[in-house]
């Protein structure tokens, strides 16, 4: 990949081309995104890849940081960002930019667009947003695993029982109401990522299905990254069209 940033970087950043492949797998909590990330993880080193993966909150500068200031609600929506800016800065200073460099696979479970998305609707603008995390590698590829709010609230009960305090952006004030306050959130946060498809040219996935037929979508976006042949879609399974292909093709039966 070519070292390019979307805005200014960080200082003592690698120039021109680094041998390895950012790509990034974005979307809500309960779209499977980390599932994702394990099973294309596993393809690629059976097919020969050095993979390493990351995600958010896994800096060993202010992880531990992070934690605490959620558990303790005791942070400003501006001092949030900035550490989770920080927190992301490190990451790839210290683990993406050398891991490309040695020609490795960085898989990423989430990245800067869900880290803007949580900051605008918070209150940051959208050009804030965009010089906070302009220091960001532009990745090879980012991959939008879009799932419905009732299919992740479903998922979210399934594993946690309950659903998260931030995740439902109840520190927003938007309802008293928990599951309320989740599906007010939810539309906040994918009108931020309506306006990111185009500018950082998000890849959706309709990932209301299964993690099998997520999976072999996704592999079918990575293969040419690799100089291979796109696996053949099985025949008779066409994936479910999501956004704006469903509006017309609604409109048109």
């Amino acid at each position: 990949m070519t070292a390019r940033t979307y805005g200014t970087g960080l200082p003592g950043m690698p120039q021109g081309t680094l041998g390895g492949k950012l790509i990034v797998i974005e979307g809500a909590d309960g779209s499977g995104r980390t599932t994702e990330v394990a099973l294309l993880k596993d393809a690629l080193e059976v097919e020969g890849h050095a993979v390493v993966d990351t995600g958010l909150r896994r800096s060993d500068l202010v992880s531990a940081e992070i934690d605490r200031a959620k558990q303790g609600h005791t942070l400003g929506a501006t001092t949030m960002a900035l550490l989770y800016a920080v927190d992301f800065a490190d990451q790839l200073e210290n683990k993406m930019i050398p891991a490309l460099a040695a020609g490795s696979t960085v898989l990423a479970d989430r990245y800067i667009y869900t880290l803007m998305a949580r900051a605008i609707v918070r209150g940051a603008s959208r050009e804030y947003a965009r010089e906070l995390y302009g220091f960001a590698l532009q990745p090879d590829l980012v991959v939008f695993l879009d799932a419905r709010p009732e299919i992740l609230l479903h998922r979210a009960i399934g594993k946690y029982g309950s659903l998260d305090f931030w995740e439902s952006g109840m520190d927003l004030s938007l309802s008293r109401d928990l599951f309320e306050s989740f599906f007010l959130y939810q539309a906040r946060l994918s009108r931020e990522f309506d306006w990111m498809r185009e500018e950082y040219a998000f890849h959706r996935v309709d990932a209301n299905r299964g993690p099998e037929l997520v999976h072999e979508e996704v592999r079918r976006l990575v293969a040419p990254l690799y100089g291979m042949k796109p696996p053949p879609r099985p025949v008779g399974r066409e994936p479910r069209p999501t956004g704006d292909r469903a509006r017309r093709r609604a409109a048109s039966s």
